[in-house]
This record gives structure tokens, sequence and C-alpha cells, in this order.
């Protein structure tokens, strides 16, 4: 049998980091802070279906609890004026009883996302477009975004076959054994007539030597902090739900907004 490894897990606490950064000192506070960690995600992934949410960050300190949203579409996580994440940081705050923070963070580029492209082709299976056409859609699209190769599988009873089966395509390389490579893995599930059909995607990037990785940051992204007692949201942002094409980081904090050329601004 074949003995696969996960290649997120395969690279934590190399050129990977974990999505979720806190500490137990006892059993019991462990499982009940896993539990939540586990609750908020699936909120997360209830409250936005169709907003393109790859990665789900959770930080937790002392007292307060900082959850990131890495997303495609950060104006429909954001909503009209700041309501629907405001309701997501009331809903995070009571189910942890502590102090949240939401941060929204864009990727700019989803096709360079695992999770995107498996969700990107398991929608379009959905929708029963050709699965074999989906697939190479997606590998054409993420060597022409820079990809250095590409790897997907798809499984099931594809093309509504009586018996499963799998597809393989695959473009470039994909060195799934060599630990400085940056891979990243993503897995969707398409919801059919005939059964589900599972898209596992890998994604090779390149190489991240140890000097370089502090180095290396995702490129264009957009940066929202929402704290306690924030009500207003920059409405240039908002002003196009569907729209990614920002060009500013912007940071709220006490219900102001200061817009800043280059490069994100924490408060």
């Amino acid at each position: 049998m074949g003995q696969k490894t996960h290649p997120i897990g395969f690279r934590l606490g190399g050129i990977r980091d974990w999505d979720a950064k806190w500490f137990a000192a006892k059993s019991e506070t462990y499982r009940e802070t896993l539990l939540e960690d586990f609750a908020i995600r699936k909120h997360i992934n209830k409250m936005y279906v169709d907003a393109g949410i790859a990665q789900v960050n959770i930080e937790r300190g002392n007292n307060d609890l900082v959850v990131t949203l890495h997303t495609s579409r950060p104006g429909i996580v954001i909503g009209r004026g700041g309501t629907r994440i405001e309701e997501l940081r009331k809903d995070v705050e009571k189910t942890t009883g502590n102090k949240s923070r939401v941060n929204v963070q864009e990727i700019r580029q989803p096709e360079l996302n695992a999770y995107l492209v498996a969700r990107n082709i398991a929608d379009q299976i959905e929708r029963r477009v050709a699965y074999r056409r989906a697939i190479r859609q997606a590998l054409s699209r993420a060597m022409q975004a820079g990809a250095k190769g590409i790897k997907v599988l798809a499984s099931g009873r594809l093309g509504g076959n009586e018996i499963a089966r799998k597809e393989k395509a695959m473009e470039g390389r994909v060195p799934l054994h060599t630990l400085r490579a940056d891979i990243d893995y993503g897995l969707a599930e398409a919801a059919t007539s005939m059964g589900k059909i599972g898209v596992k995607v890998w994604l090779y990037k390149g190489d991240i030597l140890p000097q370089q990785q502090e180095e290396v940051e995702e490129l264009g992204t957009i940066e929202v902090t929402l704290q306690a007692g924030d009500t207003e949201i920059d409405e240039a942002l908002v002003a196009s739900p569907e729209s990614t094409d920002q060009d500013e980081s912007v940071v709220i904090k006490d219900g102001l907004s200061e817009d800043t050329e280059g490069g994100d601004v924490t408060a």
C-alpha cells in the first residue's frame, strides 16, 4: 500500500507555519480550545459559502483572539458598510468569550492557491461541465500565473459512470519529497446527483531556502482589521462586493480609515 504524507503537515516547522497559534497549559484547556477553533472555522465556512475563503488563521493571546481570513473576494466578507464582518466578530466573541479581532487578507492570485483551484474545479463539475475540460483549464491558468508545476486528481463517479475511478492530470514538476519545495495542497468536494466527487490539487511554486524564508511574503494583499467598537468601514473598499482589484491597503481602527499606498499597514 502507498504511504501518503500530507504536503503541508510534512513541511510544518520548516517552510510552513501553523494555522493556529496558541498554548494550553492543561489537557482540559487544550481540548476546549481546540473545539473552539473547530467551531469558529465551521461557522465561517457556513457563513461565507461563496466568499472564496482558502485559509483561516487563529491566534490567541492571554485575553484576546485574532482571526485572519484569507479570501479572494474580500468585499463579500466585509459586507456593505462592514456589517457582515462585524456580525462575524460578535459571533466569535460569543463562542469564545474573549475579546476578538477579525482581519481580512486578500488573495490576489487565486490561480496559485491550491484550495481555490480545487474549489473552482469542483464548482464546474457541479454545474455539469466536462471534468477533463475543467481540469485542463485549471492546469493552464496555474502555469500562466507563474506556477512551476501542478497536479490534479479527481476521484468518484466521473461523468456519471456506475463505477468510481480516478483521473489524474499533471503539468510541470511537483517534487513532493523536497522539503524546501513550496507546495500548496487543497481538497474540495463536488456534490453531484451521482454522489460526491473529490478533487485534490498539489501546486508547486518554487523552492524556499532558509535564508529567504523570512523575506517571502504574499504580494498584493489588502488587510482590514475590525476591533471592538468599530462600526464604520471605508465605503470605497466595499462599493463593489464582487471586485477584488484594490490597489491600496486599508486599516480600520476606532471608526476611522487610513489609506496607505504600497504594502500592508498593521494597527
